[in-house]
């Protein structure tokens, strides 16, 4: 019995080992080396991050886009935490981090450096690896299995360098966010210069972690592309749930809740929003840069429903689309909305960037994925008069919408179908690309983006045509010139 108690590792033993092989403990026990005078103050929110770092490092996530406040313990975790952990396994890793100033990066750089040449990770993890003499400067450093992390600036990166791990913690200063030039000099940064630096395209991986600070941010751009996990961590929820590719959620249950609650109460986030504005902190606070009640239509409106609807009395479909060979900025999209009564139910979308080709199988295979759908809108612009000229022959109830009114004309008058709870959408749970939905009309009519928001008003309008207060917006499109009804005029 002696003799297999003294077999049994000690308590340090254990603790080193905890550490080793999981990422929010290693923060836990590594935080008074950084910060001896500092207690540390746990967050769920650092654990969700942990588990999606790691998942990074196992190969789990090949892109990964973080979006959370600012002061939530985001650089000290990515940028300094996160390499010296997984360098305790995977030594070999190549690390290329990057930040709109190269004092931040270097900042981070020399904290990762301290927290490794300290006496505990020595100590503890020195067996693993060393640091090598010849290249150990405060932007550059390797390691005797080959490892390096070097540390640069938007628009830097010397040609040549490329690493295993390529991650940019704040590409943009908050305060050139305002700055189309600046926003789209880091954006081009990223496509043709970062984006290609990964050393083994099949296996390497790129995280962004940031705030938000406008639509069109590296954020946006990437959301934009697809391809990303992206773990949203707001600092009130919203009651929205997004699922990662790990199964995570957010587990708050009431609007309202708060991030990081121990350090940032609701006083120090209502001197937050107060300071910042609504546009601020709905960028850097909230995760989506638009104000969070500031649009036409507000995110509480809408309704959600989990289950497909039964004896839907009228289906149609709703077409946005690009003008001739365009693929590179608007997206087309079609929706395939239902109605019972009063309500109406958006039942599927497809929404991608696509050229006219491309257009005309998205309407094919939408089709006959709804057979039920016997009135299908195309917006008589861009590619929509050439579409139903290619396809009139192949597919029935084909009819050209001549929109009426601006944008915010038509959107403004289906917005009370809205408010009044008659608008139900699938919930994010059984249908992702709802929150891009949502998004985009908060943010309408100052979005990026407006096509599902336009396909939308389209649908609605043709719900709500034959009287009512929508007459003014729809009358003109019910009349020829001779005041007489137009049957070859079907808009609404």
């Amino acid at each position: 019995m002696k003799a297999s108690l003294s077999n049994l590792p000690s308590l340090q033993q254990i603790q080193v080992e905890k550490a080793r092989r999981s990422l929010k403990e290693f923060i836990r026990q590594a935080w008074m080396v950084l910060e001896p005078s500092t207690p540390y103050v746990h967050g769920w929110h650092l654990d969700a991050i942990s588990e999606h770092l790691e998942a990074v490092s196992r190969g789990e996530i090949r892109n990964l886009l973080i979006n959370m406040p600012p002061r939530h313990m985001k650089s000290i975790q990515v940028s300094v935490m996160w390499p010296a952990w997984e360098w305790l396994t995977n030594p070999h890793m190549r690390w290329l981090y990057s930040s709109y100033a190269a004092t931040l990066s270097t900042r981070d750089s020399l904290k990762c450096r301290r927290l490794i040449e300290s006496p505990w990770y020595q100590e503890n993890f020195g067996h693993i690896y060393q640091l090598t003499s010849d290249q150990n400067v405060k932007n550059r450093y390797e390691n005797d299995k080959s490892g390096y992390r070097i540390a640069t600036s938007v628009g830097g990166a010397a040609t040549g360098e490329g690493g295993d791990r390529i991650v940019v913690d704040d590409p943009h200063n908050v305060m050139d966010s305002t700055s189309q030039t600046m926003r789209e000099a880091t954006l081009q940064w990223w496509d043709e210069t970062m984006s290609s630096r990964l050393n083994d395209p099949k296996t390497g991986a790129k995280v962004i972690v940031m705030q938000r600070v406008h639509e069109k941010d590296l954020s946006g751009h990437v959301l934009d592309q697809g391809g990303y996990d992206h773990l949203c961590l707001p600092a009130e929820y919203e009651g929205k749930k997004i699922f990662t590719s790990i199964g995570w959620s957010d587990p708050r249950e009431h609007e309202g809740d708060l991030l990081w609650s121990e350090r940032f109460g609701r006083v120090e986030i209502d001197t937050l929003k107060r300071a910042m504005g609504s546009y601020a902190a709905a960028g850097q606070l909230q995760q989506h840069p638009s104000p969070a009640e500031g649009g036409v239509l507000k995110r509480h409106w809408w309704k959600f429903y989990t289950q497909l609807p039964e004896e839907i009395e009228e289906q149609i479909q709703s077409w946005d689309l690009t003008f001739k060979e365009a693929k590179d900025n608007d997206y087309v999209v079609g929706q395939v909305w239902g109605r019972i009564g009063a309500d109406r139910y958006l039942l599927d979308q497809t929404r991608d960037r696509m050229n006219f080709p491309e257009s005309l199988q998205a309407v094919r295979n939408l089709s006959s994925k709804w057979p039920n759908t016997y009135t299908k809108l195309v917006e008589d612009k861009a590619n929509g008069p050439a579409l139903i000229s290619t396809l009139k022959k192949e597919i029935t109830g084909l009819i050209p919408v001549e929109p009426m009114g601006s944008k915010e004309a038509r959107v403004a008058a289906v917005s009370p179908q809205i408010e009044s709870g008659n608008v139900y959408l699938p919930h994010p749970t059984i249908a992702p690309w709802v929150n891009d939905l949502i998004e985009e009309a908060a943010a309408f009519p100052k979005g990026a983006h407006d096509d599902m928001v336009d396909a939308m008003s389209q649908a609605l309008l043709r719900f709500s045509r034959g009287g009512g207060w929508l007459g003014w917006l729809t009358a003109e499109s019910e009349e020829d010139e001779d005041g007489q009804d137009d049957a070859q005029s079907d808009r609404f």
